[in-house]
This record gives C-alpha cells, structure tokens and sequence, in this order.
C-alpha cells in the first residue's frame, strides 16, 4: 500500500469520527485538506473518485449508480440543490447524495480544498459552484 493511500485513509477515517451529522461537508474537507489532499473529482454514475494529494493520485472505485447503458439526465439546477440542502441537513446517506445528484444531471463535481469550493458539471458543460464554509478542526 502506498503513503498516498494510507495518509488518504486515516484522513477519512479521522474526518468520519469528528463530522457532525449535520453539515459535515465542511468538517470532512478540512481533514482531507489538512492530510494533503488538493482536489477531489467524482465522476458519476459511475461513482469513481480521484485525490489528488500530495503523496500522489489515488483513486476510489465505488459502486455505480447504473450499469449497461442509460440516458444522461438533463441539468437540473434546483433538483441538484435541494439534494445538497437534503444532504447538508443529515437527512440522506453519500449514497442517496450522489444518486440525487446524479438524477439532477450532474456528471462529475470537482473538491477545491484551497478554495473551499465545489463545481458540479453537466455533461453539455452546465456548471453550478458552491462554496462552503471554513471550519476548525481539532
């Protein structure tokens, strides 16, 4: 196992034991940004992740959210969100997040931990931008 894998599974493991339920985002960022990691890219539905680190890239293989062929939802910048402010509030898992998000058109959304921010990407190059806010973490 890699430093770059193992620094990135502390970080997620450390930043799971201090996220509050609600709104815990910003808590799981600033471990991840204190760790070393730059960026975070998803690319949905097929639930792959990218870090990018300073030990190196690693990435994540999840479970998809379609498998064989399907039409790519529209952009739907209020559906996407109210999956946000669903999420935000604690009232849905990672897992109901990125299916809402998916079925709100998103393709593949962008981490900026320096900039605190979130792009999230239609395929016909739609994009909405959410900063969240800096949070401490002990």
């Amino acid at each position: 196992m890699s430093k770059a894998i193992e620094n990135l599974q502390a970080a997620q493991q450390r930043a799971m034991a201090v996220r509050p339920k609600v709104g815990g985002f910003p808590h799981l960022a600033e471990v991840l940004r204190q760790a070393g990691v730059t960026r975070n890219v998803w690319s949905l539905p097929a639930c792959q992740s990218l870090y990018l680190t300073k030990d190196g890239p690693v990435v994540a293989q999840g479970a998809p959210l379609l498998s064989g062929m399907g039409d790519v939802p529209r952009f739907d910048q209020p559906a996407l969100i109210k999956a946000l402010r669903t999420d935000q509030a604690g009232e849905s898992t990672f897992q109901e997040f990125l299916a809402a998000a998916w079925h709100a058109g998103v393709v593949r959304y962008e981490v900026d931990f320096a900039e605190r921010t979130v792009i999230y990407s239609g395929c016909q190059g739609e994009e909405y931008v959410e900063r969240y806010p800096m949070v401490e973490v002990k």
